[in-house]
């Protein structure tokens, strides 16, 4: 079957299922999980595709799709779905597009992968780190014979090569090859391509900084702190990528003031928090016995939509139940059951039950 049949047939399929009976999304992934035929994956995705409202969740059933039919080997197929997506009038939002690099990098195509990285100004899609890094993923997914060298010579020789056969070189490879060598714990090794770059001019940009930064996150909270500057004396805007590493690596070293510091500095930084900085930092007070400040982390979450997953606010929920603050430890618990998806609401639900917040009163003041 043909990849414009196929899907096609997918869409008529998800015609006749949606006139008969409407599934919901948190229930299409659920069939999506269990389903390993490609054709069927294809017709419930498709039943709910025009519902997604959040990039994450469709991101997910993308994948799920992508995934049967690479197992089939209908690479074809997979082009066709996810080129088919650039017609939405949602390509121009980038964690819409980003969604579509990181599925080409599932199924191996990374040469579809940054063919439609490098469309993102023809589509009207703003370009940040959140696309690069989505994009050094596929490389990473694809298996890039350059992200597995073993020593900067060979990846130096491979460059070279490119170079001979017309292929540009961009920071986007020098960046893929950074991160392979931090991967493997040879820093001196990434150094060298650093230099490499530096000396081709060829960057560095934030995207290579953050890799730089990743890896030393768990260190020295200095060091973080001295590339973010030399970040800004190189004219480049360090990111709420850039500022979440500084944020854990404050966290890892159980400094929370300071960590609590770089989240209050986000907006005049010029940045916001994501779902990583609040899911991070609500962990992380949660450890040192702070839930009071984790619960105010927490409702600020839900005024942005960024709410943190399930197993972080179960921590908090439990360490509120601890100290009493059973009013704050319902409200998060209303809160929460209106946010999650159905299936998570269920667990959630008998986690209230097993803390005795089934019982609590509205009125309760908790010890307050």
């Amino acid at each position: 079957m043909s990849s414009s049949i196929t899907l096609r047939h997918a869409r008529h399929l998800s015609s006749a299922t949606s006139s008969n009976t409407t599934i919901s999304i948190s229930k299409a992934k659920s069939k999506l999980k269990a389903e390993h035929d490609p054709d069927k994956a294809l017709e419930i995705y498709s039943s709910v595709s025009d519902r997604y409202i959040s990039p994450l969740s469709s991101r997910y059933a993308q994948e799920y799709t992508v995934k049967r039919l690479a197992k089939s080997h209908r690479l074809s197929d997979i082009e066709s779905f996810l080129e088919s997506h650039k017609n939405s009038p949602k390509i121009t939002q980038e964690p819409f597009l980003s969604s579509i690099i990181r599925s080409y990098g599932v199924a191996g195509m990374f040469d579809h992968a940054l063919k439609i990285y490098h469309q993102m100004d023809d589509l009207g899609t703003p370009r940040s780190a959140i696309s690069f890094n989505v994009l050094l993923s596929a490389c990473v997914h694809s298996k890039q014979s350059y992200c597995e060298m073993g020593s900067p010579e060979m990846a130096m020789e491979r460059l070279k090569e490119m170079e001979e056969k017309g292929v540009e070189i961009t920071i986007v490879t020098f960046t893929t090859i950074l991160h392979s060598f931090y991967k493997k714990g040879k820093n001196d090794d990434a150094e060298k391509v650093w230099n490499e770059m530096v000396k081709r001019g060829c960057g560095p940009d934030v995207g290579a900084y953050n890799v730089k930064i990743m890896n030393i996150q768990g260190g020295n909270p200095e060091g973080v702190k001295a590339l973010i500057e030399e970040m800004n004396d190189a004219g480049l805007k360090p990111d709420t990528i850039s500022y979440n590493y500084l944020m854990t690596c404050y966290c890892k070293n159980e400094l929370m003031d300071e960590a609590q510091k770089v989240y209050e500095d986000l907006e005049r930084n010029g940045c916001n928090a994501n779902a990583a900085t609040f899911r991070t930092l609500i962990f992380y007070l949660c450890k040192k016995g702070r839930f009071e400040t984790g619960y105010k982390v927490f409702k600020e979450s839900v005024r942005v939509n960024k709410i943190p997953d399930f197993n972080t606010l179960k921590y908090l929920v439990e360490g509120l139940v601890q100290r009493s603050k059973l009013k704050d430890a319902k409200g998060m618990s209303r809160t929460v059951k209106k946010k999650f998806p159905p299936n998570l609401v269920k667990a959630w639900t008998k986690l209230e039950e097993e803390l005795g917040l089934a019982k609590v009163e509205t009125g309760d003041n908790g010890g307050q």
